[in-house]
C-alpha cells in the first residue's frame, strides 16, 4: 500500500539521502543496538543468548514505525521533511527484514572473514532480488491491462486484478526466500506509475480509496493486534519473579535505541548536506531532530520480528525468550503512546505553521493520481510537465556539478528512458490506450494528466 501511494517525484529527488537514512543508517543502528545489548545483558541474568540473538535484538529495534509523525507532517508544506520520513520508513522497514532473514540464514556462533562476506552477499542479494521481482511484477500487471484484454471495461476485474498482482507479488517472494514487504513496496511503485494508468477513470477512483482505506484497516489491526496481546497473561508470569530486570532490560533496549538513531541521523544529514548547494534543499538541524524523534517509535515489524525469532522455542518455556518478547511489547507500547502523544506539539514548537498556506496546496489537488485526495502522488503541478519532457533539465556542467545534482541528471535520463521505452509498451500517463466506450476516453485531456 505504502509504495502505491508514496509521492513519486519527491521521493526519488531524495533517493541518495533516504538510502543512507534507511539502509546505511539502519546497519549502523543495528550494528550499535546489538553490541549495546550484548555488553548489558552479558551482565543480566536473562537466559542464555548467542551472538545470532544479539543480532537479531539489532535488527528487531532497528525497524522504526513513523506512522504518527506522517499522520501530523504535511507534505504540501514541508515536502523534503514529509518525504525523507516516510522513505526512510519504508526502506528501514525493509532492510530490517532482509537483514533478520540474513541473520536467520547463517550460523554465527563463529564469525570470521569468510562467513562476513557470505553474510553481506546474502543480504544485498536479498535486497536487490527483492527489489527486482517487486518491479517484474508491476510490470507484468501493467502489460497485462495495457495489451491484453483482460479485465478490458470492468472496474471490478481492473482492480480486482491489480490486488492480486500486489499480492502475487508478496506470495513469489515469500516462496523464493525474499523480502515481502521490500517487494510489496516497490510492485506499489510500478503500478502506480504504470499500471493505474491504464485503467478506466472509475477503477481509477475505486483504487484510490480501496487501497487508502485497506491501509489504514490494516495499520489499524495490527495495532490492535499488539494490545491485545499485550494483555496475554502466560507470557508475563516468566518474568514476573524479577520485574526489575524486565524494566532494566526494556530501558536498556529504548536508550539504545534512541544512541543508534543519533548516532547516524545528524552525521549522516551533514554528508548529505555537503552534497547539496541550495539551502532549500539541506536539512535543518530542525528537521533533523523530528527526523530523529520519527524513528524512536517501535511497531509491527519489531514485533513480528520478535516473535519470529524467540517462540521458535516457545516463550512459555525459555525465561530468555519470555523477557525479549515482554520488553519488546512494552517498548513498542511505552514509545507509541509516549512518543506519539508528544510528536504534534513537537513539530508545532519546531515548525510553527505558516499564516499564509501555500499556493501548492491548491495546485496540488490533482484528482488523477492515487491518493490526491489526501496525498498528491505525483506532486507538484509541474510533475506532467516533466513526465512528458516539457522541461527540460540541463547537462551537468563538471563533475563537481554531477556530484552535487545527481539526481536531477539521473532523473533527466531515466525520464527520456521512460518515454521512449517504457511507457509505449507499459502504458501510463500521456499513454492511454484507446479504449472504446472507457470513461477515461470521453475527456481527451485525462491522457495528458
Amino acid at each position: 500500500m505504502r509504495g502505491f501511494q508514496v509521492k513519486k517525484k519527491q521521493f526519488f529527488r531524495n533517493f541518495m539521502t533516504i538510502m543512507l537514512f534507511g539502509a546505511v543508517g539502519t546497519l549502523i543502528s543495528c550494528s550499535i543496538i546489538s553490541l549495546g545489548a550484548m555488553q548489558f545483558f552479558k551482565k543480566m541474568d536473562i537466559g542464555p543468548l548467542d551472538i545470532g540473538d544479539y543480532l537479531a535484538i539489532g535488527a528487531i529495534f532497528a525497524a522504526t514505525d513513523s506512522v504518527c509523525t506522517l499522520q501530523i507532517l504535511n507534505q504540501d508544506e514541508t515536502p523534503l521533511l514529509y518525504s525523507l520520513v516516510f522513505g526512510e520508513g519504508v526502506v528501514n522497514d525493509a532492510t530490517s527484514v532482509v537483514l533478520f532473514n540474513a541473520i536467520q540464514n547463517f550460523d554465527l556462533t563463529n564469525i570470521n572473514a569468510t562467513i562476513a562476506w557470505d553474510f553481506f552477499r546474502n543480504f544485498m542479494y536479498l535486497f536487490v532480488s527483492s527489489t527486482m521481482l517487486g518491479v517484474l511484477t508491476g510490470l507484468i500487471s501493467a502489460y497485462i491491462i495495457r495489451k491484453l484484454y483482460f479485465g478490458r471495461h470492468s472496474t471490478d476485474r481492473e482492480v480486482a486484478l491489480m490486488m492480486l498482482m500486489a499480492y502475487l507479488s508478496y506470495m513469489l517472494a515469500e516462496l523464493f526466500y525474499l523480502s515481502g514487504i521490500l517487494t510489496v513496496f516497490f510492485c506499489g511503485i510500478v503500478m502506480s506509475h504504470y499500471t493505474w494508468h491504464n485503467v478506466t477513470e472509475s477503477s481509477r477512483v475505486t483504487t484510490k480509496h480501496s487501497f487508502a482505506t485497506l491501509s489504514f484497516v490494516a495499520e489499524t489491526f495490527i495495532f490492535l493486534y499488539v494490545g491485545m496481546d499485550a494483555l496475554d497473561i502466560e507470557k508475563w508470569r516468566f518474568v514476573s519473579d524479577s520485574p526489575g530486570t524486565s524494566v532494566a532490560v526494556s530501558s536498556i533496549l529504548l536508550g539504545l535505541v534512541m544512541v543508534g538513531r543519533a548516532a547516524f541521523v545528524f552525521p549522516l544529514s551533514f554528508l548529505s548536506n555537503l552534497a547539496k548547494k541550495s539551502p532549500n534543499e539541506k536539512i535543518s538541524f530542525k528537521q533533523q531532530f523530528i527526523i530523529w524523534w520519527a524513528g524512536l517509535m517501535r511497531g509491527a515489524v519489531s514485533m513480528a520480528l520478535a516473535y519470529n525469532r524467540f517462540t521458535s522455542a516457545g516463550h512459555t518455556h525459555l525465561r530468555g525468550n519470555a523477557i525479549m518478547i515482554t520488553s519488546t511489547i512494552t517498548v513498542v507500547l511505552f514509545s507509541t503512546v509516549l512518543f506519539g502523544l508528544m510528536t504534534q506539539p513537537l513539530i508545532k514548537i519546531l515548525l510553527p505553521h505558516p499564516k499564509h498556506q501555500s499556493r501548492s496546496m491548491t495546485i496540488s489537488s490533482d484528482p488523477t493520481t492515487p491518493k490526491s485526495f489526501t496525498v498528491p502522488l505525483l506532486g507538484e503541478a509541474q510533475d506532467s510537465l516533466d513526465d512528458l519532457g516539457g522541461q527540460d533539465i540541463g547537462r551537468p556542467s563538471s563533475i563537481r556539478a554531477l556530484l552535487t545534482t545527481p539526481t536531477h541528471t539521473v532523473h533527466r535520463y531515466w525520464r527520456k528512458f521512460d518515454n521512449a521505452f517504457m511507457r509505449p509498451l507499459f502504458g501510463g500517463r500521456g499513454f492511454v490506450p484507446f479504449v472504446p466506450g472507457s470513461p477515461t476516453e470521453r475527456h481527451p485531456q485525462n491522457q495528458w494528466q
